[in-house]
């Protein structure tokens, strides 16, 4: 592969550059078309995120995996009155003996940031939202609205002209 195209200005070096984590300062104002870092760090985080998602006849039911992670470490939030976020931070475990020459060998539990966004259908009662974890597992209750009481048709009487 010929790699005298693709120069410090060429778009293949922004997407490089966009995913390596360089300080912000030193990127300038650039205007590109690529996606910021934020967005590709929030896409690999819902993208490491498995989730289930469970239709009851009274509530939607949504199952995270939040492995490592507290429960007062989750968030649960309701963005733009119809998405459910839910997300939270896994950090590498410090070894006490790390300064003795204690190395991984292996490295293949995620850590960093799980995320998930869920928009809600018209029917979710935002009001009734509930969040359980329990052994890494978040599970999230949206209520469902009761469905809209039929109109009653309206009589108009008739009268003799």
């Amino acid at each position: 592969m010929d790699l005298r195209n693709f120069g410090i200005g060429s778009p293949i070096f922004s997407m490089i550059e966009d995913m390596l984590d360089f300080p912000e300062d030193q990127q300038e104002s650039k205007s590109k078309n690529n996606p910021s870092r934020a967005y590709v760090r929030d896409a690999k985080a819902m993208a490491a995120t498995p989730a289930d998602v469970v239709e009851y006849p009274n509530s939607y039911v949504f199952i995270v995996d939040m492995p490592g992670i507290k429960a007062s470490e989750i968030k649960v939030q309701l963005e733009n009155d119809n998405v459910l976020v839910v997300s939270g931070q896994r950090k590498r475990v410090k070894e006490k003996d790390d300064k003795d020459g204690v190395k991984y060998l292996r490295m293949e539990r995620r850590v960093g940031k799980l995320m998930r966004k869920f928009a809600l259908p018209d029917n979710a009662n935002m009001e009734a939202i509930s969040a359980v974890c329990q052994d890494g597992v978040l599970t999230v209750t949206v209520e469902k609205m009761p469905p809209p009481e039929p109109k009653k048709p309206k009589t108009i009487e008739v009268k003799v002209a």
